[in-house]
């Protein structure tokens, strides 16, 4: 039989990290991915060794594979502000040590914004902090993920080419990418016709090469498409839609990538429904 995706969802990590393992294990899933920290402050709580070891016995036991980590949302490798930059580089060495120490597959990380600057300097800045931020570091079989956006603000990455120019000037750091469905729609791909969804596979293998394309994250939009703003949506509930996003799931050449859904949830088993409607999708 063929291979399916792996399926899972960004799982919470109240009580230690090592809960969002069991938390995907106990709905059935596959993969998951996580924060490793707050993800909205500077300030992270070290992981101590009884974490790191915990989390590496869970995963054992659990056998959840891959293992995604999200970046915090602070983290703005393009920033114009020094002193924000600096904060951003500081910050994201420190998510990449954490994934170090945690054993974890993928890093993910959005490519920043570059408000008040142009996108070639927004992408060359991205591209220098990345090798600022890993100067020095054994990475092992981590892999940082760059994930397109939606293009809000003033953020760069909202066309694959973005990310292939930065993976481009990065050749000694191991970068692959996540795509997300919904930043994809809203950024300008209109995935909701077969052939719109061709075309994009067609450009990301033309870009950043499908190979490299290790994790997507499954949403649906609530934002139109084409508007540039970044609003994930429930599977079918949104301007996307069941059909369209069926076919991102059965695509032949997705197959490889770990499927993380990013639906909005209220506590941690509210995402069933998302999750039965994908493996729906895949199982069909």
């Amino acid at each position: 039989m063929p291979r399916k995706p792996r399926i899972g969802f960004h799982a919470p990590i109240k009580g230690g990290v090592h809960n969002a393992l069991i938390v995907a294990k106990d709905t059935g899933c596959d993969t998951v991915q996580l924060f490793s920290r707050n993800p909205r402050g500077w300030m992270a709580k070290p992981l101590t060794l009884e974490d790191v070891l915990l989390f590496r016995k869970v995963r054992k036991q659990t056998k959840i594979t891959p293992v995604l980590i999200h970046c915090n949302y602070l983290v703005n490798l393009a920033a114009v502000d020094d002193v924000f930059l600096q904060k951003s580089r500081e910050s994201f060495r420190e998510e990449v040590e954490r994934a170090l120490l945690l054993g974890v597959d993928y890093l993910v990380v959005h490519p920043g914004s570059s408000r008040g600057a142009c996108e070639a300097d927004g992408i060359a800045l991205c591209a220098e902090s990345l090798k600022i931020a890993c100067k020095g570091l054994k990475f092992g079989t981590l892999r940082i993920l760059l994930e397109n956006t939606a293009g809000q603000g003033d953020c760069i990455g909202h066309r694959f080419e973005h990310l292939a120019l930065i993976m481009e000037l990065c050749p000694k750091i191991p970068l692959g990418v996540c795509f997300d469905t919904a930043h994809a729609f809203t950024a300008g791909y209109d995935i909701r016709e077969e052939d719109g969804l061709n075309a994009l596979i067609q450009r990301m293998q033309k870009t950043v090469g499908i190979k490299n394309v290790r994790a997507i994250h499954f949403n649906d939009s609530r934002a139109v498409y084409n508007s540039r703003v970044d609003r994930h949506w429930h599977i079918g509930e949104g301007h996307i839609g069941a059909e369209a996003l069926c076919r991102v799931a059965r695509h032949p050449k997705l197959k490889h990538a770990a499927f993380i859904l990013e639906t909005p949830y209220d506590d941690p088993r509210a995402d069933l429904k998302n999750l039965s409607m994908l493996r729906s999708f895949v199982s069909r």
